[in-house]
């Protein structure tokens, strides 16, 4: 009879698959977004305290708003996803129409996203760039 050779004898965990590096552009428009979900539970909490709103749609409407931000938040390495979150810049800002602050404040997190997208694509060329040319952009800026 043939004996089926043993599991692995040292007990080592099975290999895991590498990380994926993630790009400046998919952390930073992540980070905003989380932000902005902060933003937008304590928007709901504002329009149910100061009764602009009945407590059902208030917390359903603010609670699928969170829910739906944080989502994305973790899928902005897809492009679609990307174009989505800048639609929730605009969604932000006209929450305005409910409390005049939120136009102060949806218009600041849109010129943060819109900064963070362009300044994070311009270094990730930048780094996949250097990559293909064998340098390091961090060791240039060091050398200076």
């Amino acid at each position: 009879m043939s004996e089926t050779p043993p599991a692995d004898p040292i007990g080592t965990p099975p290999a895991r698959r590498p990380r994926r590096q993630r790009g400046l552009t998919e952390s930073l428009l992540s980070i905003v977004l989380g932000m902005e979900a902060a933003v937008l539970f304590f928007f709901t909490l504002v329009v149910f305290g100061l009764k602009i709103l009945e407590p059902a749609p208030a917390f359903i409407g603010g609670g699928g708003a969170f829910v739906l931000v944080l989502l994305l938040a973790g899928l902005q390495r897809h492009r679609w996803a990307v174009w989505a979150g800048g639609a929730v810049q605009l969604g932000l800002i006209s929450l305005g129409l409910l409390a005049p602050v939120m136009l102060l404040l949806g218009a600041g997190f849109a010129a943060l996203w819109l900064w963070c997208l362009l300044r994070g694509r311009q270094v990730d060329r930048a780094r996949a760039s250097a990559s293909v040319e064998g340098t390091d952009p961090a060791d240039e800026g060091a050398a200076s």
